[in-house]
């Protein structure tokens, strides 16, 4: 599933090409065919994101899409191709050069065309956005301070924390020294604040190298130049293979419904 900083990126570069502009918004598929007559045709005012979700408003009228795990947008220039397979939506305009531009998405979780108080609902569910300006997480602290349940759920919880998937779980829990099964409760303050900092650096990196690294320098190949894939985390997707710190072997569990990878020494509960 894509994380926070895929859709940021989504919402500034669909506003930079569609934005100020009608849009032809079609649905191949035909599901969507009522929210794309709707919108058909009118100006596209911006396009903003909310931890995983994306909100393209056309005037007093708002389109909602999340993403999930199989939902992914294709775009181009020019003429777009022959509309094939389950196309759910296809936004076609001008572009800002005049030449055309194309957007064409699949298999999203939610795209509806819904009010600004459907807007505002969707809102209230969500905890805090590191992407957000001027981010605070004290919102996200009080629930988490409040709560039995493991930290590695907890961030994966997008009512305590919106944007954050299975890689900045991990990742934000192993640069910290904490266990995925530590309770909640047992976060104090000042980690928190710590963790939050972090995590609002990560993600802004994330949007602005368009991956997720959060490695430091001295743990990598190569301290210059180009991050290697094989690089880019400590514990993500990296089961079975030693630390970079210590050495011990890297664990994996599922934990609400995701893999979840630690260090069992770097991370001892």
């Amino acid at each position: 599933m894509p994380e926070g900083h895929t859709l940021f990126r989504l919402a500034r570069d669909q506003s930079a090409l569609f934005a100020g502009r009608p849009v032809h918004v079609t649905s191949p598929q035909g599901r969507f065919e009522a929210g794309a007559a709707l919108l058909d045709g009118r100006v596209l005012d911006t396009v903003s994101s909310y931890g995983k979700h994306l909100f393209a408003r056309f005037g007093a009228d708002v389109l909602h899409v999340h993403l999930g795990l199989y939902g992914s947008y294709t775009t181009g220039p020019g003429t777009p191709p022959a509309a094939r397979g389950a196309l759910r939506m296809r936004w076609v305009a001008d572009g800002p050069d005049g030449n055309g531009v194309w957007t064409d998405l699949r298999g999203p979780t939610a795209c509806e065309v819904l009010s600004d108080a459907e807007v505002d609902a969707i809102l209230a569910r969500l905890g805090p956005d590191p992407l957000r300006p001027r981010p605070d997480g004290t919102r996200a602290l009080r629930r988490i301070a409040a709560s039995r349940t493991p930290v590695g759920a907890l961030l994966m919880d997008q009512s305590v924390l919106a944007g954050v998937g299975n890689v900045y779980r991990a990742e934000l829990l192993f640069r910290h020294g904490v266990s995925p099964f530590r309770p909640g409760r047992q976060i104090e303050p000042a980690l928190w604040a710590d963790m939050w900092a972090d995590l609002v650096t990560l993600m802004r990196a994330g949007v602005r190298m368009g991956r997720i690294v959060t490695t430091r320098p001295e743990h990598r190949s190569r301290r210059r130049g180009t991050v290697e894939r094989d690089d880019a985390h400590y514990v993500y997707r990296r089961t079975g293979l030693p630390c970079r710190i210590c050495g011990t072997e890297v664990r994996t569990e599922v934990m609400v419904g995701r893999n979840l990878h630690w260090c069992p020494t770097c991370q001892a509960a």
